[in-house]
C-alpha cells in the first residue's frame, strides 16, 4: 500500500478507499485541486478528537488568563442608542 498524503482529486477519486484507509493508519491526506491544497481527509476518530468541546464557555471565562487583571467588564444598563435616519 502506498504511504502517500498528498492526492490530486483524480488521483484521490481512483483510489479512494485507500485515501481512507491511509488516513485512519497514517493521519491526514490531502487533496489537491488545480495545484492547490482542497481539502484534507482524516480519520472520524481523530475529527471528534480536534472537535471536542473542552469545558463549558463558564469554564473558559473562569479559567482566563485576564480574570482578577482590573480590566472593567460590567455593560451600561443605558438603552441603546438613538440613530439618525
Amino acid at each position: 500500500m502506498t504511504t502517500k498524503a498528498l492526492w490530486t482529486v483524480a488521483e484521490a477519486k481512483a483510489k479512494f478507499s485507500e485515501v481512507i484507509e491511509l488516513a485512519g493508519k497514517q493521519g491526514p491526506q490531502t487533496v489537491t485541486r488545480h495545484g492547490k491544497e482542497a481539502v484534507v481527509i482524516v480519520s472520524a476518530e481523530e475529527w471528534k478528537r480536534k472537535t471536542k468541546r473542552k469545558g463549558t464557555l463558564s469554564e473558559f471565562f473562569a479559567n482566563s488568563p485576564l480574570r482578577g487583571s482590573g480590566i472593567d467588564t460590567e455593560r451600561l444598563k443605558d438603552g441603546p442608542r438613538e440613530s439618525e435616519p
